[in-house]
């Protein structure tokens, strides 16, 4: 793999981390940070938070989207 392949494969993973984080800091503001599914315990000094359906929701929408780039390749 040459140097400007590793570059421009850089550039790629940081535009997905880009559209990844703006996508999760709007669904914070929209107010989807808890959806029903979701695992919350809490207890004393203890607490844990565990978004089962939000994963859910995540993975259909990767899977969709990663099904669209590989078909538009071919």
């Amino acid at each position: 793999m040459a140097l400007g392949d590793v570059g421009k494969l850089l550039l790629i993973v940081g535009a997905v981390i880009l559209v990844i984080g703006g996508g999760l800091v709007l669904l914070t503001r929209m107010g989807v940070t808890q959806l029903p599914g979701s695992i919350s315990v809490s207890s004393g000094n203890f607490s844990f938070f565990f978004p089962v359906a939000f994963c859910i929701v995540v993975s259909v929408v990767l899977t969709v989207v990663i099904n669209l780039i590989v078909r538009l390749r071919q």
